[in-house]
């Protein structure tokens, strides 16, 4: 029998509230994805590279990296571009997660490849809504392409 691994929804965000917050949100939204939460830039590619503490972390790409712009060591965009220049992980979704609502920040994020960019909401009902509808559109609905 052929057993599906669930593959993970990587959260990058360094603000410990907005990481709560979110991955509350994924947990009420029932999904049976797990949720990987690292709080930079350096952290996140090396989860994506399974390097540093992620050595020797289970083998697979997440189903989404959702994606804050302003972290320290290494922002979200500069993690986009490395993401968008690798072979590798190019195809991995990813949503950009963030409190800025200036019209730069959205053009640079589609610019280098963004899938998506959602404003965090200052209210919580619309965060937890907001997180709810993104985990389960694209850790449920969307599949990675086949690899050939």
């Amino acid at each position: 029998m052929n057993k599906r691994v669930l593959r993970t929804i990587l959260l990058a965000e360094d603000s410990p509230a907005d990481a709560e917050m979110a991955m509350d949100a994924l947990s009420d939204a029932h999904l049976a994805n797990p949720v990987v939460h690292v709080e930079d830039g350096v952290d996140c590619l090396d989860y994506l590279y399974s390097r540093g503490a992620w050595e020797g972390r289970e083998s697979g790409d997440p189903a989404v990296v959702l994606l804050d712009i302003k972290m320290p060591r290494m922002n979200g965009f500069e993690v986009l571009t490395k993401m968008r220049a690798d072979e590798r992980l190019r195809r991995i979704p990813v949503v950009i997660l963030s409190s800025s609502r200036e019209e730069s920040d959205l053009a640079r994020s589609w610019d280098l490849g963004a899938n998506a960019y959602v404003i965090k909401p200052v209210d919580v009902d619309q965060f937890f809504e907001a997180v709810r509808t993104l985990g389960q559109f694209w850790a449920v609905l969307n599949q990675a392409p086949e690899q050939g």
